[in-house]
């Protein structure tokens, strides 16, 4: 009898060791997770697209649905009123929510800048000279409050500008973006790759402002500016930590599969629809946002103070607000993400 049950107890182990997605499914709390995006052909959430593509969430035990929105913006708001769980999204949608009552907290890291560009429309503004000149102009965002236009209220606060001084237009994040601009309907454009790098090429794209550079970055911020990452309500994070943890650790090992892919990589593994027509370009826009991605996942200790100064630059309530800015973004997840890949 005593043989018999080591003899099902040994099986049973065997199959557990056999099948350690099972193991890992059984671990997490919420196997069935949904993200909110803005924007999901950008570069800016390429690691959200490669942790998708190759299986890494499954890998994790999640079976993760990306909702993609017009904007991060709207991809907060799904999170907020309570359709998705989390958001990837922009850094400094924590503090301005902590600064609203509601705490959000970042857990992984997907760019260390944040690869906005800020250009004029040569055909519109051919005598531009200094973003003042941008008064009284349309200029277009992703979507209005999001990261790509609070990156215009900050440029325009330094050249002395309201936001009101401006008409600020969403078009997007694909060929919206680039035939807004081609038509002549916006007059500047706040935007990312792959559709800075499309409009850079035909001539349509005059550069004013170029963050996917990490030195231009901190010097736009005065210092670390962290851009795209997982961030959910603290009540999420709580609940759901083995979850949290699945989410960090498929994320950190997209960052590591990146930074040592070539550009026949990216493209093998991004969706076709992804390129714009044009894989040349989707190859240029890669080269030049790689050096603004995240290689760990880790959040730089100073990246709070930084994306606070930034909005308070902009506006005078978060300005005069006294915040826990440890309380919008946490390390530990990424730190245990590393220790179980430490290479790609």
């Amino acid at each position: 009898m005593r043989r018999r049950t080591l003899i099902a107890r040994s099986a049973a182990l065997s199959a557990l060791l056999a099948a350690p997605s099972l193991v890992r499914a059984q671990a997490v709390e919420k196997p069935k997770v949904s993200i909110a995006v803005g924007g999901k052909n950008l570069l800016y959430y390429l690691p959200l697209t490669i942790a998708e593509q190759l299986g890494y969430f499954k890998a994790e035990g999640l079976e993760v649905t990306v909702v993609d929105f017009a904007g991060g913006a709207r991809a907060l708001q799904a999170v907020v009123g309570g359709s998705a769980d989390v958001v990837s999204g922009a850094f400094e949608h924590t503090v301005n929510m902590q600064h609203k009552g509601q705490a959000m907290r970042a857990f992984a890291l997907q760019g260390r800048a944040p690869q906005i560009v800020l250009g004029i429309n040569p055909k519109t503004m051919s005598g531009y000279k200094t973003v003042a000149d941008l008064k009284g102009k349309k200029i277009g965002v992703t979507a209005p409050g999001s990261s790509t236009n609070v990156m215009v209220n900050f440029i325009l606060a330094k050249a002395g500008l309201k936001p009101s001084d401006v008409s600020i237009i969403g078009v997007g994040a694909s060929q919206g973006a680039v035939a807004a601009m081609r038509s002549g309907q916006i007059d500047a454009i706040s935007n990312l790759d792959p559709v800075i790098t499309l409009l850079q090429r035909s001539g349509d794209l005059t550069i004013v402002s170029d963050t996917r550079i990490v030195s231009e970055a901190e010097k736009v911020f005065g210092g670390p500016m962290p851009a795209g990452c997982f961030y959910a309500p603290q009540s999420f994070i709580d609940k759901n930590p083995n979850t949290t943890q699945a989410l960090a650790n498929a994320l950190v090992r997209a960052n590591k599969w990146i930074q040592a892919a070539g550009p026949g990589d990216i493209i093998k593994a991004v969706p076709e629809s992804y390129l714009l027509g044009d894989r040349a370009v989707y190859v240029d826009a890669f080269l030049a946002a790689k050096g603004a991605l995240s290689p760990d996942g880790l959040f730089p200790d100073a990246g709070a103070t930084t994306a606070f100064k930034a909005l308070a630059s902009i506006d005078p309530e978060i300005a005069k607000a006294t915040l826990d800015l440890k309380a919008v973004y946490t390390n530990d997840f990424a730190k245990k993400a590393n220790l179980k890949y430490p290479k790609a």
